[in-house]
């Protein structure tokens, strides 16, 4: 028996902070729009961020990422242009543009004329003798634990990583009262904003740069963790062995895109590091090399979510006005979010970024 296919406008995959935006940004246009998120609800990593943004006023400065995803899935799901779908997963995309879902059970396709893929990043592991003892995390995995479900994942922590998401994690452990033993960074220097970083050196907790850990151990769950320093090659130095008595080590070793759909989807895909992975070739427009196939957020390459936002919108308003909507205030929208997002990007902190999208720039 052949499967019924329903036709829509634009299909956004992905309910975080870029396919919200998107989502919203092609409906204000016009467009008629179907989101949908494998989550049994809408937000992304945004209803785990407890800390406050920082930036302008239009980067959401001061707010909170989840109250960001609170406001923005209010107004999704209020919008008489989206229909929000959570709890569904899109598990193919066809050669002939059509897109299997599963959601609770029922099976069933979409073909629209636009899809924009914003499907996020999953978290990056490290290998080490035992780092499959329970009581190893990733940060995402943590933050969900502590900031959504009010778990601790044990009482004493070590961190592997001092990025952004390592250094904010382990404050908010420290607010949730775990006691960590320290963070551990391969790199020469931490790559967290100061702001954050300050915060946790005030309350004391030490940061080990050019070190990695060594192994972990323990009988049926983690009892600690050995961390070895690093020589200017990365190689280990013997003899420099540090032991942490610890029963949660936590892993923030960065993240990669996820460009499955995408890449079934036939999209040119390039393997750009600074972009933390395999993403895919776009325009100026966020429009892959497959006609009508759009990409935001950290599918397209790991960023904040305030760059993730402002690149959904403009993915959103490209792929409307492509459709015919929107064209009577396109361009003055369009140079508002374009320079929202290039004012993220600047500065010596933007360029990594800006390094890896010169090299997906595909048209």
């Amino acid at each position: 028996m052949q499967q019924e296919i329903s036709f829509v406008e634009i299909a956004v995959i992905g309910g975080g902070p870029a396919g919200l935006c998107a989502a919203l940004e092609a409906a204000n246009a016009g467009a008629r729009v179907v989101l949908l998120d494998r989550q049994d609800r809408l937000g992304g990593q945004l209803i785990k961020q407890t800390h406050r943004f920082f930036g302008s006023r239009s980067h959401r400065a001061s707010e909170r990422g989840i109250n960001i995803a609170a406001e923005l899935t209010g107004q999704v799901t209020s919008h008489p242009l989206i229909e929000a779908l959570t709890g569904a997963t899109v598990f193919g995309f066809y050669e002939d543009g059509v897109l299997g879902v599963e959601q609770e059970g029922r099976v069933f396709y979409l073909k629209p004329s636009r899809v924009i893929v914003a499907t996020g990043a999953s978290e990056k592991t490290l290998a080490f003798p035992n780092n499959d003892l329970p009581g190893i995390y990733g940060a995402g995995a943590v933050q969900t634990l502590v900031n959504v479900y009010g778990i601790l994942p044990g009482k004493r922590v070590l961190m592997v990583g001092a990025g952004n998401i390592g250094v904010i994690v382990t404050y908010q452990l420290l607010q949730a009262g775990m006691e960590v033993a320290a963070i551990v960074e391969a790199a020469p220097g931490i790559g967290a904003y100061w702001v954050h970083a300050a915060k946790v050196r005030r309350a004391g907790v030490p940061i080990y740069t050019s070190h990695t850990i060594k192994r972990a151990y323990g009988g049926r769950e983690v009892e600690g963790a050995v961390i070895w320093q690093l020589d200017e090659q990365g190689q280990p130095v013997p003899g420099t062995e540090k032991d942490f008595a610890v029963d949660t080590i936590c892993l923030s070793v960065g993240l990669s895109p996820l460009v499955e759909l995408l890449a079934q989807a036939g999209c040119r895909l390039a393997y750009v590091p600074q972009l933390g992975g395999h993403v895919p070739l776009r325009d100026a427009n966020l429009q892959t090399t497959v006609p009508g196939v759009y990409v935001a957020g950290d599918a397209a390459g790991v960023e904040e979510a305030s760059a993730a936002m402002m690149e959904g919108a403009l993915a959103g308003l490209h792929a409307a006005c492509s459709l015919g909507y929107g064209r009577a205030g396109y361009e003055a929208r369009r140079r508002e979010l374009q320079h929202q997002l290039d004012s993220l990007r600047s500065g010596p902190v933007g360029e990594k970024i800006r390094t890896g999208l010169a090299r997906v720039l595909a048209g």
